[in-house]
């Protein structure tokens, strides 16, 4: 269908005033953000040769993400898995039997005592992630840490000052970031074609699994707000949010959370353990374009709506009445190659600790991250007074 405006007529309001500090945090959001800032770039391209001085990785944690980093780390040409540490003897056992020559051991403090490492990924419990982050950059390593990197804001904070003082790379395993679906979204989010961004909307959904040490939101909604920040390149200035438990846990296992963006950008996130509804999808409105990712459509991933809103000028002698342009065109349903989005990430750490460009899910990334989660908590203990980020 060919691309044709409408006109039609409304009445526009005066829009809210800005609250009060946006100056001030939209300061230091632009601080925190200003090292990693996510402009769209390619992969790292992963050679199939290898190469004569591999990035030497140690594996901490062989629980239920550590073996797809090990396999992942191991195929890597320019990498190589030097060392697998856990706690539970028939963990290293498993290791032993699908990687016969990486050595094991039991005791982190075996891993920092090696010579032969530069670098470490971390894929243990959350509540261990701050103190072995802080050990591994102390000893001189390079870290990728499965998220999230620590559990407050003042760790997170002292993590980044920490690794920036040593000179070391310290990423966070925000997969989605290296999602082909998510970066051809972002592609397509360019400001000309996709218009003025109006809004975000995103739903996590399922039935469970229920987690034991945090609730919904700091189980699902990192992989959203993640996404959001990736596509606008900024963090939120504030939240607000509403949780329950209806299947009578001590933690949230359903929320709503709204995020509050410059230029009165919104983003909404849905997440929910108590769900027969599986979904993970996320929708970009902008004022020529609705683009949405589906994750759990393998044939169309993502799909482009050549349809959207805007506002013409104003009518002669009509008391604020506006034309409204709607543009109604085609649906686009692009490419988007297969690759696997864990080794897509590892590649990005590994071409960030030989010298390359920072990694796009930095630290400074993933404490804006942290930052949100935390305003969300405030906020569903207010019943969802907005909470500054």
């Amino acid at each position: 269908m060919s691309s044709s405006l409408f006109v039609v007529a409304f009445f526009t309001e005066k829009s809210l005033e800005r609250r009060a500090g946006a100056a001030r945090r939209e300061a230091r959001a632009s601080g925190c953000l200003g090292a990693a800032r996510t402009r769209y770039r390619p992969y790292p391209i992963i050679s199939r040769a290898a190469v004569n001085d591999p990035v030497r990785i140690a594996l901490i944690g062989f629980g239920y993400w550590g073996p797809n980093y090990a396999r992942v780390v191991n195929e890597l040409p320019d990498a190589e898995l030097s060392v697998v540490c856990d706690r539970s003897p028939e963990r290293l056992t498993l290791v032993r039997d699908r990687y016969r020559a990486v050595p094991t051991c039991g005791r982190v403090e075996e891993v920092f005592a090696r010579d032969d490492i530069d670098a470490v990924v971390i894929a243990t419990p959350a509540s261990t992630h701050a103190a072995l982050v802080r050990a591994s950059l102390e000893h001189g390593r390079h870290v990728l840490v499965e998220k999230p990197m620590a559990l407050d804001v003042a760790a997170c904070e002292a993590l980044c000052e920490l690794a920036t003082s040593r000179n070391r790379v310290l990423m966070v395993g925000y997969t989605f970031l290296y999602n082909a679906g998510v970066r051809k979204m972002k592609e397509y989010m360019g400001p000309e074609p996709f218009g003025q961004m109006y809004y975000l909307h995103a739903t996590r959904t399922n039935l469970g699994p229920i987690r034991q040490d945090v609730n919904a939101v700091w189980d699902l909604a990192p992989h959203d707000i993640a996404i959001f920040n990736y596509l606008l390149d900024e963090q939120p200035v504030w939240a607000s949010a509403i949780g329950t438990r209806v299947l009578r846990t001590n933690r949230d296992d359903i929320a709503f959370a709204t995020l509050g963006y410059k230029n009165d950008v919104v983003g909404n996130i849905h997440v929910s353990w108590a769900d027969p509804n599986k979904v993970r999808e996320v929708v970009a409105v902008g004022s020529r374009r609705r683009i949405v990712f589906n994750d759990l459509n393998d044939f169309e991933r993502v799909r482009v709506f050549e349809r959207g809103v805007s506002v013409g000028d104003a009518i002669a002698d009509s008391y604020g009445e506006f034309k409204l342009l709607v543009r109604d065109g085609d649906i686009i349903s692009p490419k988007v190659e297969p690759s696997e989005p864990l080794k897509n990430q590892c590649a990005d750490f590994v071409a960030a600790v030989r010298g390359g460009e920072p990694p796009v899910a930095s630290c400074h990334f993933g404490l804006g991250v942290i930052r949100t989660l935390a305003a969300i908590d405030e906020s569903m203990r207010s019943r969802g007074a907005a909470v500054e980020v």
